[in-house]
């Protein structure tokens, strides 16, 4: 049985106080591990010792946007796993489809990314999805197999083992368009049958898959509720805390 997945992602929002705020709103609703569902936020990357503190003893984990694929050295603006660790994060986002089209990320980038982060012992949330434009020619599965065939090339299936997808249409992401309950579990089963072809059903079946773009509290019970859908990565609605918490309790 997998175990559901709700990851806020508030993005380059909040400022200390707004975000200190709202994880200790978080961190009172959601004080004790919880058997029905895991629940994490991922502040930006100058609050993350400040919410750290604000969620520390809850069932609320911690973790980052993005991370360097190097170690610690010479590369001015980048932050490195080890520095995520040390500021208590479990989680990292990989792969965002803004950074991929916004910032110009490619799968062998993202591709280090992931191999890093697991060697070093983060979690990667690694993203994937299609533009609006690969979806209305029918190109789905095509560009979700050359993604997840590019993110994942040369790790092991201990390595993505380690790994939580999400698959995030391009599509629906901050647009207040959200896929269908039908659309959403229809990539989750391609995904799901990639990593079988190309690992094994194990990985397949344990394989937590989550569906992000627009989810709010009024959608969330029906993605969720859908058989290959594992929870949600959540972006706007992460933000309020009225709209996050009855997402997660949607997951439990």
């Amino acid at each position: 049985m997998r175990r559901p997945f709700v990851c806020g992602n508030w993005k380059m929002n909040l400022l200390r106080e707004s975000a200190v705020a709202l994880a200790s709103t978080l961190a009172r609703a959601f004080p004790a591990p919880m058997p029905g569902a895991e629940v994490a936020v991922c502040p930006p990357f100058p609050y993350l010792t400040a919410v750290a503190e604000a969620i520390r003893g809850s069932a609320v984990a911690l973790g980052a946007q993005d991370v360097s694929p190097e170690r610690p050295g010479a590369f001015t603006g980048e932050v490195a796993c080890e520095m995520l660790l040390d500021c208590g994060c479990t989680w990292v986002i990989i792969g965002h489809s803004e950074r991929r089209h916004l910032l110009g990320e490619t799968d062998a980038t993202i591709n280090r990314k992931l191999k890093t982060a697991v060697e070093r012992g983060l979690r990667p949330i690694f993203c994937i999805g299609e533009l609006l434009s690969e979806r209305n020619a029918g190109l789905t599965e095509q560009v979700l197999d050359r993604q997840l065939g590019g993110g994942l090339a040369g790790m092991s299936k201990a390595d993505v083992a380690a790994l939580v997808i999400a698959y995030e249409p391009v599509w629906a992401i901050g647009t207040g368009v959200t896929a269908t309950n039908e659309q959403a579990e229809s990539a989750h089963v391609a995904v799901r049958g990639w990593l079988e072809r190309q690992y094994d059903r194990e990985i397949a079946e344990n394989m937590r898959i989550l569906y992000g773009g627009s989810v709010k509290p009024e959608n969330a019970a029906g993605l969720i509720g859908m058989p290959n859908v594992d929870g949600a990565l959540v972006g706007g609605a992460s933000l309020k805390a009225e709209q996050f918490v009855p997402i997660v309790q949607a997951a439990l």
